[in-house]
């Protein structure tokens, strides 16, 4: 039982992390907007999964998500002459990538809580913003090489 209540807060702690994630993204990035608001009430309160409109609202993003991933796969298979991260759409394809991973657990918790793999998936997504930005700023080489615009937002 106390495993239980423990996963529940890591749970609400990891949708806290990713409406903060979100909400910082969403300064430069509107499509952020969304998530954040529907993580942000996860975090408040995990049954609201349950509720039709979270879940269209869900749904719908995270469709969009997917169409706007294999719109910017193609463009960066077709044109990327750097490392993905270099390029701005494969910032922002991975942006989407994150936001369609969180959007299904946060919809499939509704079924069951989570734990186990589907808590340590959760948690490594949830840290993986942050262990990127961490990682980003300290890379000098990697800031060098982009423009002007990405520079001055860190």
């Amino acid at each position: 039982m106390a495993d239980g209540r423990a996963a529940g807060r890591l749970w609400r702690l990891c949708n806290l992390l990713m409406a903060v994630f979100f909400g910082l993204a969403a300064a430069v990035q509107v499509v952020y907007l969304v998530p954040a608001a529907l993580t942000l009430l996860v975090s408040i309160n995990p049954s609201i999964t349950d509720h039709g409109v979270w879940r269209s609202l869900c749904d719908l993003h995270s469709a969009g998500c997917i169409v706007g991933t294999i719109a910017l796969a193609c463009s960066l298979f077709a044109y990327a002459q750097w490392n993905i991260l270099h390029e701005e759409e494969g910032r922002e394809l991975f942006g989407l990538v994150i936001i369609t991973i969180w959007m299904s657990l946060c919809r499939s918790s509704a079924k069951s809580p989570l734990a186990g793999a589907r808590l340590a998936a959760a948690v490594t997504v949830a840290l993986f913003p942050f262990v990127s930005w961490l990682y980003i700023y300290i890379n000098k080489e990697m800031r060098a090489s982009w423009p002007t615009h990405c520079k001055t937002v860190m």
